[in-house]
């Protein structure tokens, strides 16, 4: 039997709607998912572990790998740079892994144009009043950073109309079990089966 490949699903949402916090519980959950790492230029917060949760990297060091094509996608955000690394996602992929992306809008509208199958979640937070307490209790943002941050997500919440599904996460369990839920459905639209059952010969 052949090997299915695997699914590429990309989850995005504001600073504050808690990403993280959502992306850990689905990796606890079904631990078969790969995480994609992203690349920053943005200052390594005190909890957070190289290669873990991001590759840290200069501004300059960071703009030559992307001019030699190793990102997936980039972009710049709130003054930083984001990137996808290309080699890890492409080979998990191949292998029939599913792979997890947690990236901003922009570059998840880059990963569409590039991947037209993959799948895009939006997380939402239940509210900007909401977003806003869990920004300010995070301790590691100034007022004006914050400020710029709540803008940003107004412009992103604009942007959402072009992903696949919306997510509110007020519950971090039941939020990852509906991204789950939208990734067994996805792997078992007719358009996915029927290749796997052509390749199998069962037509």
């Amino acid at each position: 039997m052949p090997v299915k490949k695997g699914l590429l699903v990309v989850l995005s949402g504001p600073s504050g709607a808690g990403k993280g916090t959502v992306v850990k519980k689905i990796l606890e959950i079904d631990k078969s998912i790969k995480l994609s790492i992203s690349a920053t230029t943005r200052e390594k917060r005190e909890n957070e572990v190289e290669g873990e949760n991001y590759y840290f990297y200069k501004e300059k060091d960071f703009l030559d790998l992307a001019k030699d094509g190793d990102f997936f996608e980039y972009a710049k955000y709130c003054n930083n740079f984001y990137g996808t690394p290309k080699k890890p996602i492409e080979k998990w992929l191949n292998e029939g892994f599913d792979v997890l992306l947690e990236i901003e809008v922009k570059g998840a509208k880059q990963i569409k144009e590039k991947c037209k199958d993959c799948v895009c979640i939006f997380l939402l937070p239940p509210s900007l009043e909401e977003l806003y307490n869990r920004l300010k209790s995070r301790g590691t943002e100034s007022p004006e950073s914050i400020k710029v941050r709540i803008k940003r997500a107004k412009e992103e919440l604009g942007e959402s109309d072009f992903y696949d599904y919306l997510v509110i996460n007020d519950d971090v369990s039941a939020c990852a079990s509906d991204v789950l839920a939208i990734i067994r459905s996805q792997k078992l639209k007719f358009s996915k089966m029927k290749n796997y059952f052509l390749e199998g010969g069962f037509f």
